[in-house]
């Protein structure tokens, strides 16, 4: 197959309209007919991040569309990544390595810069690949970050691309946000949008048509395609917490849901648990009695754990191992367990020390590098040795005599802790759920002996590939465009 754009991107009304899976869907479609694809994002905003094979650190979101195209993570897939740190700030990040902690104002100065970053990685992808298909971010709509623009419009514009917009019809006014997104931009930007896509339709299409017709209508551009609304999909999240299912299992896992959490892709493999009830508590809501409590990683350790003291988690998470619990700490939610943690150059917020829940004996202190790394290994706290894999993202380095007893040995070299009486896990390792034999052997160390596992891979997999069949009507549109 000959796919007719060297460069193709898709654009949302808003945020969550879609954008990414209609990117991964491309990717995997495209991957089948033999055209070589690779997904691309100029600037994306999230807490959910992957590890990449050159060592850099990307969004969650193009780690799961290379997948779909077929390739390993690369960080000129996602050559600006943002990480929130605070409301007013976040962490630079230019082809995966950290640059600076910035606020919103002096990123909004610094994008000249970051334009370049971007052009260059585009241009080295363009070089290797037949067609990259682009995410935009948020919405073109945001007269306020127009100028400097680097994640939609004025990407586009740059490299003279097609722009397909996407809208989510599940959220209402459907029509309203397509012609007020056109509405807001320029003669030139609405000439590159070729068509529409309507995202997550159910019901019946023919009571749709009417007001498919008026659209194409009043814009004078087609409506490439209607999408349904898949139910049951494994795929990770950018960044917001995906609603989770209706309880089925008798084991109840809770999960503090951290202002900065992190990474919380983690859990998904618990989500897809038949034996597990998995609850994230949010603010102000009542802590639910639990078997395991797992703290997640957090983009601002001190302050999710000021947080957490607000919300009156220690009483609980001290109550909870009286009566036989089991706690699990992920990266900052590891840190969480020592003693103290201490950020003496301010690299996550203001410059100080915390006191922290001293249910493991380590310190753990922020340092300017940050460690970036895809490992493998054995599960140290369980007998039958179970493989686990995973990724590191961290900037704290922890020390203390609970590192004796570690969790996982990784290449031979001791990793994470264990308590004493075997009532505490911690780790940096993010994603230590996704491996079959790790999950089982992490249930089995909180309490659970289950039958079942999951296999988070086959279950992506398998998603993939239902987007792709379900968005074939709009490859086959964007074709016929050009035809």
């Amino acid at each position: 197959m000959t796919f007719p754009y060297s460069t193709l991107m898709v654009q949302g009304t808003t945020s969550d309209a879609g954008k990414s899976t209609v990117v991964a869907a491309l990717c995997r479609l495209l991957k089948r007919q033999g055209v070589r694809v690779v997904p691309f994002k100029p600037q994306n905003m999230a807490l959910n991040s992957a590890v990449t094979e050159d060592g850099g650190e990307i969004g969650r979101a193009q780690a799961l569309q290379a997948i779909a195209a077929g390739l390993a993570p690369h960080t000129d897939m996602n050559p600006i990544l943002l990480k929130p740190s605070s409301d007013v700030g976040a962490q630079v990040i230019i082809h995966g390595k950290v640059q600076a902690e910035m606020n919103a104002r002096d990123y909004h100065q610094y994008k000249t810069v970051a334009m370049q970053a971007v052009l260059d990685s585009h241009r080295r992808l363009l070089a290797q690949y037949d067609t990259v298909v682009v995410e935009g971010a948020g919405s073109p709509a945001e007269i306020n970050l127009r100028e400097r623009d680097i994640a939609n419009m004025g990407f586009a514009e740059k490299v003279d691309c097609p722009v397909v917009l996407v809208a989510d019809i599940d959220r209402g006014g459907v029509f309203a946000h397509i012609v007020g997104t056109l509405s807001c931009l320029s003669e030139s930007e609405r000439a590159r949008v070729i068509g529409f896509v309507i995202n997550r339709f159910r019901g019946d299409i023919k009571l749709l048509e009417p007001g498919l017709e008026w659209l194409e209508q009043q814009t004078g551009k087609p409506v490439l395609a209607v999408l349904p609304y898949l139910h049951g999909l494994f795929l990770d999240a950018e960044d917001a917490v995906q609603p989770v299912q209706a309880a089925r299992g008798a084991f109840r896992v809770v999960v503090p849901s951290l202002p900065r959490m992190s990474n919380h892709t983690d859990f998904d493999a618990l989500r897809a648990h038949p034996d597990v009830d998995l609850h994230f508590v949010h603010e102000g809501q009542p802590i639910p009695p639990a078997d395991l409590i797992i703290l997640p990683g957090s983009k601002n350790t001190r302050a999710d754990l000021a947080w957490l003291e607000a919300q009156g988690w220690p009483e609980k998470i001290r109550r909870h191992l009286r009566y036989g619990g089991k706690i699990i700490g992920i990266c900052g939610g590891f840190q969480m367990l020592g003693r103290s943690v201490t950020d003496p150059l301010g690299m996550e917020g203001k410059a100080g020390a915390s006191s922290a829940l001293g249910l493991l004996d380590m310190v753990t202190e922020m340092r300017p590098e940050k460690r970036l790394a895809q490992v493998q290994g054995v599960c140290a706290f369980d007998e039958s040795r179970g493989a686990v894999s995973g990724y590191e993202i961290h900037m704290g380095a922890s020390i203390g005599s609970a590192f004796d007893h570690p969790a996982f040995l990784i290449d031979g070299r001791p990793e994470g802790a264990c308590s004493a009486d075997n009532q505490v896990l911690g780790t940096y390792l993010h994603g230590l759920f996704d491996t079959p034999q790790a999950l089982s052997a992490l249930l089995r160390w909180a309490g659970l002996q289950s039958e079942h596992t999951v296999d988070t891979s086959a279950l992506r997999e398998a998603s993939l590939d239902r987007i792709a069949d379900a968005t074939q009507p709009l490859l086959d549109a964007l074709v016929a465009l050009t035809a």
